[in-house]
This record gives structure tokens, C-alpha cells and sequence, in this order.
């Protein structure tokens, strides 16, 4: 059975991308190295760096969504927001898992991402 190791996000500014996740993620990288940043989240990794590809803002975001697990997706909400996410959706209980909550936000490259307290922990 494969093993989630990591997702990597290519910008063409990734210490901005880095600034903001190290709010999001409340510590420093657990590995960088020149351009590249690596943050440990549950068993896999969220890495960021540049790529020579990749420029401006994300043309299609929707395309790979990145769901973060939380209890407090309200809390985690406001707190996101407050660091600079654009909101894409505020919380909000899904048809089909009415006893969760999601939000979606963006970073500063455009990418979505959500809050979940549906999913493992």
C-alpha cells in the first residue's frame, strides 16, 4: 500500500508561499534548503519551492484541493483568514456529511485550500 509522503506547491516566490504557511502552521519549516521549504503535517509533508514553469498567480486552483484536518474549523477559520487567506468559502456543513464542517481559502499564489473536521486526524 503506497504512503502519502508529500505535496509539493511550485511558485514563483516561494519564501512569500513559506512566510505564510509558517503563520498557518504555527512553527518554522522541519527541513529547508536553498529555495525549498519543508513542513511536517500529520504523517506527510507540505513542501514548497520554486519551479522555472510556474509563474504568477494559480490559474486553475480548483484542479487539486489540499484539506487540512482540524475540530475547530470555525476558529481555524478566522485565524487562516486573518493571516492573509482569501476566503473561497466560509464554513459551512456539506450535504452529504452534515455532522462536518469545511472552509475553503486561498493562499497568496491562489492555491485553494480547506479546512475539515470530517476525515482522519
Amino acid at each position: 500500500m503506497l504512503n502519502l509522503n508529500s505535496v509539493m506547491i511550485f511558485s514563483d516566490n516561494p519564501k512569500r508561499l513559506n512566510e505564510f504557511y509558517q503563520k498557518v502552521f504555527q512553527g518554522k519549516t522541519d527541513w529547508s534548503g536553498g529555495d525549498f521549504f519543508s513542513y511536517r503535517v500529520g504523517d506527510g509533508h507540505l513542501v514548497i519551492g520554486p519551479h522555472d514553469k510556474v509563474s504568477g498567480m494559480s490559474s486553475n486552483p480548483e484542479r487539486i484541493m489540499i484539506n487540512y484536518y482540524t475540530d475547530d474549523v470555525k476558529g481555524e477559520f478566522e485565524r487562516v483568514k486573518s493571516l492573509g487567506a482569501k476566503v473561497i468559502a466560509e464554513p459551512y456543513q456539506p450535504e452529504e456529511d452534515p455532522d462536518s464542517w469545511v472552509a475553503t481559502l486561498a493562499d497568496p499564489d491562489g492555491n485553494y485550500f480547506q479546512l475539515t473536521s470530517w476525515g482522519e486526524k
